[in-house]
């Protein structure tokens, strides 16, 4: 599998992820995008499973 970004999908040959482990399964996400995980988990909808119910920090 192919590791990248669940928001842009830039790769781990692009640029360096920060890997998620959540409900026994491995995410990717960019130091770019680290604040939507923080700040504006709703958007992970779709990418994330359950992101609607995360809190925003």
């Amino acid at each position: 599998m192919e590791k990248k970004c669940i928001v842009c999908n830039v790769t781990n040959q692009q640029a360096p992820l920060i890997l998620l482990d959540y409900q026994n399964n491995e995410y990717y996400i960019c130091p770019q995008h680290l604040p939507v995980l923080i700040h504006h988990p709703e958007e992970l909808m779709g990418s994330l499973p359950g992101a609607e119910n995360f809190k925003a920090g």
